[in-house]
């Protein structure tokens, strides 16, 4: 593992350790009681930025000031207006990509040289979503009632959307919520998470600067058991968009049952990652490592179960953990960073606490294993890339979330067995196979019981194309038409013309 140098923090003007408020209504306010909270740098510790501390009276006005937004001004907006609107914040992302790019890296700690690569998906998702804007539509239907009775559907906005979203990836995060919001004509209340709410807050600055109406983007800052619970239950939220984990999701569920709101869940995995001694393994080494060490492993779809045929199983997990050395670990504004800090001390507690359960589960770390203090990294949260081997089906690595770069590799000797296996984890967000044989991949991808099937890379995505998962991992699609119908209602209309 090499080790970054120290180097000079140049200082992010939305993050120069001054205090920034909460956007409600087209207003920034304080928080009604007042409260603040420190954002700081998990790559160093430096104080980046005090911010308003969001609970349940602010969470309240939000919600009146989207209710008035949907119900009024919004509602008359044509289509073309918001697609309008969606393609100004686009283009103001653009422009100020580098801007939050920066921003991403200093709150959360991915290096620079993931966040930047984002330009091209922040972009297109906003623009994507504009598009979705003008084919939104009902059909006509031909119902087989006696007489002259006219049947049709129209397709409505839900209304008021709460989304809460987590801290390993502020912007695009930020943007798959408010975007098929605005292309469907719903207003929405955003919760960042208090890890990381810098960009969000920075976005809902340009959204006022492309000319969207107050009210129609809120964002409130403030923790999950006080600004979070409050907006999944409010009775005056229409649906909830969340993405997290697994028992903060069912925390939700329980709280829309007040009035039984919409809910669309993306929360955690542990994804089977599929290894065929006849792929090219020259691809597969530094596919399966980045599946699991891109962004430190703080990826819900990450193949952190590395699955092995057994002839090539010491070979290839050998070379995955002389590829994890080899990755430079330190402060992400060094552009030739390649894995940057655990979000908060939180966070690597939580991690090294299973690097100890594995090694004492019989695991073997041939690469990794421990936290990484050196020098200027003292100060931060970063753990090495780890790779375990010797790890068995029933071993806590194996099946329970860590959300840190660690590989549990897994071998196996025959498919149908391996496809088992594979599906036998309570999660089913991604998963991936290597291989060269094409009829493999299909019959393999087909029983998989995941959302996503990356066959020879891992983590594609693109706008057009749906995500989400199956069993713990959540219900319901982001990307693609189907997100969009996520946030819409579908009515039906009679009309007996004679």
């Amino acid at each position: 593992m090499a080790v970054s140098q120290a180097i000079p923090i140049a200082r992010h003007p939305f993050a120069n350790g001054s205090y920034k408020q909460m956007l409600i209504d087209g207003k920034w306010v304080d928080a009604a009681s007042g409260k603040r909270f420190e954002t700081r740098n998990p790559a160093t510790g430096e104080l980046l930025a005090t911010v308003a501390e969001g609970d349940k009276e602010d969470i309240d006005r939000a919600v009146a000031a989207a209710r008035r937004a949907f119900e009024g001004p919004w509602s008359k907006v044509k289509p073309f207006e918001r697609q309008n609107l969606l393609l100004r914040l686009a283009d103001l992302v653009e422009k100020n990509f580098d801007e939050l790019s920066q921003l991403d890296t200093l709150d959360m700690g991915a290096p620079l040289s993931r966040t930047r690569a984002y330009r091209l998906r922040a972009v297109g998702m906003l623009r994507y979503y504009a598009g979705q804007t003008t084919a939104i539509h009902g059909e006509t239907i031909e119902n087989s009632l006696p007489g002259e009775i006219f049947s049709y559907t129209l397709k409505e906005p839900v209304g008021v959307v709460g989304a809460i979203i987590p801290w390993n990836g502020p912007l695009t995060a930020t943007i798959w919520k408010i975007g098929p919001a605005m292309a469907t004509g719903c207003t929405v209340v955003l919760k960042p998470a208090e890890e990381a709410p810098l960009t969000s807050l920075r976005i809902a600055e340009l959204a006022m600067e492309a000319g969207v109406p107050p009210g129609v983007i809120n964002v409130v800052p403030g923790y999950g058991e006080t600004a979070g619970a409050a907006l999944a239950s409010h009775h005056d939220v229409d649906k909830v968009a969340f993405t997290g984990s697994h028992v903060t999701g069912q925390s939700i569920i329980r709280a829309s049952a007040g009035n039984l709101k919409r809910v669309s869940l993306e929360l955690g995995g542990k994804s089977p990652d599929i290894v065929f001694a006849d792929a090219d393994l020259d691809a597969a080494v530094p596919g399966a490592a980045m599946a699991v060490f891109a962004n430190s492993g703080q990826i819900c779809s990450a193949g952190t179960r590395l699955f092995v045929e057994q002839s090539i199983y010491e070979e290839f997990v050998g070379r995955v953990a002389e590829f994890g050395k080899k990755l430079q670990v330190g402060n992400g504004l060094d552009p030739n960073v390649q894995i940057g800090p655990l979000v908060s001390e939180q966070q690597l507690e939580r991690v090294t606490g299973y690097l100890d359960i594995g090694q004492k589960e019989g695991a073997k770390a041939l690469a990794g294993g421990g936290r990484v203090t050196e020098g200027a990294l003292s100060k931060g949260f970063f753990v090495s890339p780890t790779v375990f081997a010797g790890v068995q089906d029933n071993m806590r690595i194996a099946q329970e979330e860590i959300f840190g770069p660690v590989i549990s590799a897994i071998a196996f000797k025959d498919m149908d067995e391996l496809v088992k296996r594979a599906n036998n984890t309570t999660f089913g967000l991604g998963s991936g196979l290597w291989t060269r044989d094409v009829s493999k991949a299909h019959a393999v991808a087909k029983r998989l019981r995941a959302g996503s099937v990356w066959v020879n890379c891992y983590q594609a995505m693109d706008p057009a194309v749906p995500f989400g998962g199956y069993k713990m991992s959540g219900y319901g699609r982001e990307s693609g038409k189907q997100h969009v119908e996520e946030y819409l209602n579908v009515k039906a209309v009679w009309i007996k013309t004679a």
